[in-house]
C-alpha cells in the first residue's frame, strides 16, 4: 500500500475523481507540452456522463488558462481499462496534435496513465491484507497506529495534523453557511438548521443531531466546491470527521487522540484503495460511502477502547452492510443522493463500533474477504448503477423530467 498521505488529499470539490484527479492530470500535462498553443481534452465514459455536474470541464479549463482547450465529452465510449478517463491532446497553431497522453483516473484523486495503471506506486507498507496486518501486529503486541507510525515514519503526525485541521475547518464553514447550493437542483443548504435543532433537542436525540450537522456541513462544503479531505473520496468526506469530532466532544480527547484513530482508519481507506476500488465509477457508492463507514467505524472502535480485532469487526461490517450501494447521482451532482448518505453513514459508524465492542471480537467475515466481495459485486453491477447518472434515482429524475416535458406539449 502507499502512504496515506495519498488516501487522505487536501482539495477542492465536489468529486476526487471528477474533479480532483482531471486537475491534477491537466496540471501536470500543461507543464509537460509548454511550448503548446491550444490543448483538446476528450472525457470517456463516467467521466463524460456527470462531468458537467462534477465541474471536470470547468477544473480542466481552469488548468489550462489562459491557453484555449476544447472539451469533447464522449460518455459512449468506456476504455477496457478505467470508466473514468481521459484523452488529453496538445495542439499547435495549426491545430495539429503534437503530443498527446491517455489518463485514468482511478478514485480518491489518483490519476494513472498507461504505463503505471494498476501498479501501487511507492509501496511503503509490507503486508498486503489485513489479515497480515492483524497477525504481525498481534505478534509484536502493537496498535494499529502504532504500526502506521512504523511504515510512514514519526513525520507522518504533522501530515495527520493538518488533515484533521483542514476536517474541523471544513465543518466550521459548512455550519456557518446558509443558502442554496450551486447548480440545477437548487438545494438547500441543511446543516446550520440541523446544528441548531440539536442544539435545542431532548438530550437523547442532541447527539445524533449533531452527528448529522456535522456530516452534512463537510459534504455541502463539497458540493460547493470548497475545500476538503478526501477519506476516502470527496463524494464520501463527510463521514470520518463528523464521527471523530462527535467522540472528541463527548469523551473530551485530545486532538492527538483522534489523529491516532484518523492513523487507524486509513489503514481500511488504503487497503480498498489497493486490493479492491474506491472510485464510484468502478464499483459504485459502496467504494466510497462504504468504505467510509468502515473507516469511522474503525475510528471510532478504537477511541472508545476496542482492540486490533474489534475495530478490524467494526470496519468490516461497516463495509459490508452497504455491499451493493449505487453511485446514481441526479443531474449527475455530488447532492442527491449524496449528502444525505454521508450523514447516514456516520450513524451507521457508530453503531458498527459498538456492535463489535460488544461482541468477543470473532467475526466469520473478514475485511479482507468483504473487500473482494465489494470488488465483485462493483464489476456485476449495471454500468447505470455506477456514477453514470442513467440509473437509480438518477435514472428515476430523469425521466420524471422528461416526463413533464412531455405533459407540456
Amino acid at each position: 500500500m502507499e502512504s496515506l498521505r495519498e488516501l487522505y488529499k487536501i482539495g477542492c470539490g465536489p468529486s476526487s475523481s471528477h474533479t480532483m484527479g482531471p486537475r491534477k492530470a491537466a496540471d501536470a500535462f500543461n507543464r509537460r507540452c509548454p511550448q503548446a498553443s491550444a490543448f483538446r481534452v476528450t472525457l470517456y465514459g463516467s467521466l463524460a456522463a456527470t462531468g458537467k455536474g462534477h465541474l471536470t470541464d470547468f477544473t480542466i479549463k481552469e488548468a489550462f488558462y489562459p491557453k484555449p482547450v476544447d472539451i469533447l465529452f464522449d460518455a459512449q465510449t468506456v476504455l477496457s481499462k478505467h470508466p473514468n478517463a481521459l484523452k488529453l491532446e496538445a495542439l499547435d497553431q495549426a491545430g495539429h496534435t503534437t503530443d498527446s497522453q491517455v489518463v485514468y483516473s482511478i478514485g480518491g484523486g489518483t490519476i494513472r496513465d498507461d504505463a503505471t495503471f494498476g501498479k501501487q506506486l511507492n509501496n511503503i507498507y509490507p503486508h498486503k491484507s489485513m489479515n497480515e496486518i492483524l497477525q504481525y501486529t498481534s505478534d509484536q503486541r502493537m496498535l494499529l497506529w502504532e504500526y502506521v507510525e512504523e511504515c510512514e515514519g514519526a513525520d507522518i503526525w504533522d501530515y495527520l495534523t493538518e488533515v484533521w485541521a483542514t476536517m474541523q475547518d471544513t465543518m466550521k464553514r459548512g455550519l456557518s453557511k446558509r443558502g442554496v447550493l450551486p447548480g440545477s437542483l437548487n438545494l438547500e443548504r441543511k446543516a446550520q438548521r440541523y446544528l441548531y435543532k440539536a442544539e435545542n433537542s431532548p438530550q437523547y436525540l442532541r447527539r445524533m443531531n449533531n452527528l448529522f450537522a456535522y456530516a452534512l456541513a463537510c459534504s455541502e462544503e463539497n458540493a460547493s466546491g470548497g475545500v476538503v479531505v478526501t477519506a476516502p473520496t470527496c463524494g464520501s468526506c463527510g463521514v470520518v470527521p463528523a464521527v471523530c469530532r462527535l467522540v472528541q466532544e463527548i469523551c473530551e480527547f485530545e486532538d492527538n487522540t483522534i489523529i491516532r484513530a484518523l492513523a487507524t482508519a486509513s489503514l481500511f481507506g488504503n487497503m480498498a484503495k489497493a486490493n479492491a476500488s474506491i472510485s464510484g465509477a468502478e464499483v459504485g457508492c459502496q467504494g466510497e460511502v462504504g468504505v467510509a463507514c468502515a473507516m469511522a467505524a474503525a475510528a471510532t472502535c478504537q477511541l472508545e477502547g476496542g482492540d486490533n480485532k474489534r475495530i478490524e469487526y467494526a470496519a468490516e461490517m461497516g463495509l459490508e452492510h452497504h455491499l451493493g450501494l449505487t453511485c446514481d447521482p441526479v443531474d449527475g451532482l455530488v447532492q442527491i443522493p449524496c449528502i444525505e448518505r454521508n450523514a447516514l453513514a456516520a450513524s451507521r459508524a457508530l453503531d458498527c463500533a459498538t456492535y463489535a465492542l460488544m461482541s468477543d471480537g470473532h467475526n466469520r467475515v473478514s475485511y479482507d474477504d468483504v473487500l473482494a466481495t465489494m470488488m465483485q459485486t462493483g464489476k456485476d453491477m449495471n454500468q447505470a448503477y455506477r456514477e453514470t447518472a442513467q440509473g437509480g434515482l438518477a435514472g428515476f429524475f430523469k425521466k420524471k423530467i422528461l416526463g413533464k416535458g412531455e405533459e407540456k406539449k
